[in-house]
């Protein structure tokens, strides 16, 4: 099957090249490899004519094309007609050796998928457990255990545990990420995949665009995409296409602004998957919201970054507060 990568950056020269060199050692390679750049200066673009890559195009975005989404409907305007697989990656991601191998195999696997996830590798610690063990400390998840976060230790004592298998958003919304699932070699079914390793058929964008919603950084923006495509068909997480996540810190937003992304796009992740929930559903978003930004407030007391857990929390206050008076558009 031929597919594209498209890598969309913004001022990671370093962590760029770490990505592309570990493409460079593929089982299987892309076709094509579309860098997308919404950098403010030439320091990518040089470092990228200094570095050779096999099937590699080059573009630098105007204003008006930069930020997550644009950027990647931009790439995805200029994919190859030949390609029948458009995959995405993070500028800050290392692949292991067979990572396209396993993601584009599972398309014959599971010939009913319109989106691949791929696996994160260096964010938790997995390890098989007994069927019978049970702790307050730890998630369990087919024959796999993990240590359980506190936050959701807590949720668990308010009775606003998630309710769904990790992957698939509840009524209340507020679920467990893909990174609940263990590193078990399987093919997990879902309705949620991380965008920073991601894969869709092409035919996808002939219905669906990433919405234009999530500005500059676009947290939140794969969740909204991915419940899009859910209402078309199927996605699964291969836990066998293995990466890591290095979380360069460049290019990220301040935490205040990061903390109103969270909740206002939250907020809108939860309303496309659920335009009319019930009163139940948003008594319980609500309790969960506040609940959440009570614990990041309680860490600028705690935590040893206690001015970056403040402006947090008070961003998380004020995207709370601003949705009584402005709502997102969800249509």
């Amino acid at each position: 099957m031929n597919f594209s990568l498209i890598v969309c950056t913004y001022m990671r020269k370093k962590p760029l090249l770490e990505l592309l060199n570990s493409v460079k050692s593929q089982s299987l390679y892309p076709n094509e490899i579309l860098i997308i750049d919404g950098s403010t200066n030439n320091e990518t673009q040089n470092a990228l004519q200094i570095n050779h890559f096999e099937n590699l195009k080059y573009f630098k975005v105007e204003d008006s094309y930069r930020g997550l989404t644009k950027q990647r409907n931009f790439g995805v305007n200029l994919v190859s007609k030949d390609s029948e697989i458009i995959c995405f990656l993070d500028d800050d991601i290392v692949l292991t050796p067979t990572y396209f191998e396993h993601l584009i195999d599972t398309y014959k696997k599971k010939p009913d998928a319109l989106a691949i996830g791929g696996y994160i590798t260096n964010e938790v610690d997995w390890k098989k457990t007994a069927e019978n063990r049970t702790s307050s400390d730890k998630f369990y998840f087919d024959g796999w255990e993990r240590t359980e976060p506190s936050r959701f230790k807590l949720r668990r004592k308010f009775k606003l545990a998630p309710d769904v298998s990790p992957g698939y958003l509840p009524s209340f919304a507020h679920g467990r990420s893909v990174g609940f699932l263990p590193p078990s070699g399987k093919i997990y079914p879902v309705e949620l995949i991380m965008g920073g390793v991601s894969s869709y058929k092409k035919e996808v964008f002939s219905k669906l665009k990433f919405s234009t919603y999530f500005e500059g950084y676009g947290l939140y923006e794969d969740a909204d995409f991915s419940l899009r495509i859910a209402k078309l068909g199927n996605l699964y997480v291969n836990t066998n296409a293995q990466l890591a996540h290095h979380h360069h810190a460049s290019g990220r937003p301040n935490q205040y602004n990061y903390g109103k992304m969270v909740v206002r796009n939250g907020w809108y992740v939860w309303r496309v998957k659920y335009p009319k929930p019930s009163l139940k559903a948003k008594l319980k978003w609500h309790a969960t919201v506040f609940l959440l930004t009570v614990i990041r407030l309680s860490n600028a007391i705690t935590s040893k970054q206690k001015k970056q857990a403040l402006t947090e929390g008070i961003g998380r206050v004020v995207g709370w507060i601003s949705l009584i008076f402005n709502k997102p558009k969800t249509n």
